[in-house]
């Protein structure tokens, strides 16, 4: 199954086009997220359904479904066939999310890993809730665009802050991962790269992209750099040397909380 904690750039495709899949796991990203909900029409959902339940019929390591919400006849359909089916993708992104009830319901159907994605006022009113629903949570996702219609306000970066702050805190009460909303301008990298850094700066682990080209920048600056990994690993070694006691290093005076992060840099690292 997918870490979904180690992931830096998750690719979107749509469940009804089968010929771009193997080109979609192909284009670097760490995960590729086959898509029931907003890429496929009402028309194509139970054809496209169809498709994905065949397509899982073999494991895919690296391949997730984004089913549609719990609370619309095609996402009751979409549980219904995967529990019918008994097929496994590495993992299930429930899209809407506005309660730990619904996450509950998965959970105790599936068994799988669960990325959950807030993407309304109530989504974001029980985030920590949702995130601490159970252990097959492993991710929250920031829904910015749904976000933005339902509190009638502007999809930019100011008026959305704080949405993501609430999914960058909520996730950390339950210490999994936040992955960030996709750059919805897809011939804008130099917006994509400054929402992807500024992303990165709150917390944020990973970012969703919806096009191949999007997921070069994303992973250059989801990735951490050698030096960064190096001064890492020579912190908490000098950190560890003072017997964890504070400890000067590199002219700054160095204790628990920055040792923390370092360490948690180096983890992830290792598991990506």
């Amino acid at each position: 199954m997918r870490d979904l904690g180690a992931c830096r750039a998750l690719l979107f495709t749509p469940g009804n086009r089968p010929e771009r899949f193997a080109k979609a796991a192909a284009a670097g990203a760490d995960a590729v997220i086959l898509d029931l909900e907003d890429a496929v029409s009402l028309a194509d959902k139970d054809p496209a359904r169809s498709t994905l339940i065949g397509f899982f019929g073999e494991p895919r390591d690296n391949f997730g479904l984004r089913v549609n919400n719990i609370h619309t006849p095609a996402g009751v359909s979409d549980l219904d066939a995967l529990v019918r089916s008994g097929v496994r993708p590495a993992f299930v992104v429930l899209p809407k999310v506005q309660s730990a009830f619904e996450v509950g319901l998965y959970s105790r159907l599936l068994d799988l890993p669960l990325l959950c994605t807030l993407e309304s006022a109530r989504g974001l009113e029980a985030a920590a809730e949702i995130a601490n629903a159970g252990p097959c949570v492993q991710a929250l996702a920031f829904g910015g665009a749904d976000l933005a219609v339902d509190l009638r306000a502007e999809l930019a970066w100011e008026p959305m802050l704080w949405g993501r702050a609430r999914v960058v805190q909520a996730a950390a009460t339950a210490g999994i991962a936040a992955i960030d909303v996709p750059h919805v301008l897809l011939d804008d990298e130099a917006g994509l790269r400054a929402d992807a850094q500024r992303a990165k700066a709150m917390g944020f682990g990973a970012k969703l992209a919806i096009h191949p080209k999007q997921l070069g920048p994303i992973l250059e600056i989801f990735t951490p750099t050698a030096a960064e990994l190096e001064r890492a690993a020579a912190l908490v070694a000098a950190y560890e040397k003072a017997g964890g006691n504070v400890v000067e290093f590199q002219g700054k005076m160095v204790e628990g909380p920055i040792v923390k992060a370092a360490q948690r840099l180096l983890a992830r690292a290792g598991r990506t």
